[in-house]
C-alpha cells in the first residue's frame, strides 16, 4: 500500500542527515522503469525523476549541492491542468530554498504492472532510472533518512465516467 499521488498535486519531503558532501543514493522511490518516480542524491546533488510509463524520463536537478548536516529535501508537484495526463511544475527544495524546477507530465494509472511499491532509502527492484550512482539496491551512502512524508492534501482528480462504469459493474 502506498499513498496515491495520481492526477493531483503532491509534496514529497525527506528528512535527511547528510554526512558526506558526495552522498549518493535513493531517498524515496515508487514504481519502476515502466512507470515510477524517485527523489535521490547523486554526488551530493538532489535529483528527482518521473518516468512516464517507461517512455519519457523527466529529470529535475538541483542547481547547487546539498549541504552536510540535517536537511529537508523536497520535491513539490503543482498540477496546472484539468486534462489527463496531469501536467504541471515540479520544484526541488533544500530546506526552504527552491533549487530547481521544470515541467512534467504524470501518468494517470498505476506505476507498475508488477506492483513494485514504495521504498525509502533504496530502490531494490527494477530501478526508476539508470541515473542512480552505484549498484542495486542503490542504498543511500553518506547519509541517513530519518523519515519521508508524502502530502496529497490537495483536491484529487475524480473521473466521474469511470466511477459510474465501475458502479454498474458491481451489481
Amino acid at each position: 500500500a502506498a499513498v496515491n499521488i495520481r492526477n493531483r498535486s503532491y509534496i514529497i519531503t525527506a528528512e535527511v542527515t547528510v554526512e558526506d558532501a558526495k552522498a549518493s543514493g535513493v531517498l524515496f522511490s515508487q514504481g519502476a522503469r515502466f512507470g515510477g518516480h524517485s527523489l535521490y542524491l547523486k554526488d551530493g546533488v538532489l535529483k528527482y525523476v518521473y518516468n512516464f510509463v517507461g517512455d519519457k524520463e523527466q529529470m529535475i536537478t538541483a542547481s547547487k549541492p546539498v549541504p552536510t548536516g540535517k536537511v529537508l529535501l523536497t520535491a513539490a508537484f503543482v498540477r496546472e491542468n484539468k486534462d489527463m495526463p496531469a501536467a504541471g511544475t515540479l520544484t526541488l527544495y533544500i530546506n526552504d530554498e527552491a533549487v530547481g524546477s521544470g515541467k512534467i507530465i504524470t501518468q494517470p494509472g498505476n506505476f507498475s504492472l508488477v506492483g513494485e511499491g514504495l521504498n525509502v532509502g533504496v530502490d531494490p527492484g527494477v530501478p526508476v532510472t539508470d541515473d542512480y550512482a552505484g549498484a542495486r539496491p542503490f542504498r543511500l551512502v553518506g547519509g541517513k533518512v530519518a523519515q519521508v512524508i508524502v502530502d496529497v492534501s490537495g483536491e484529487p482528480y475524480v473521473n466521474l465516467e469511470h466511477e459510474a462504469a465501475m458502479a454498474f459493474l458491481r451489481d
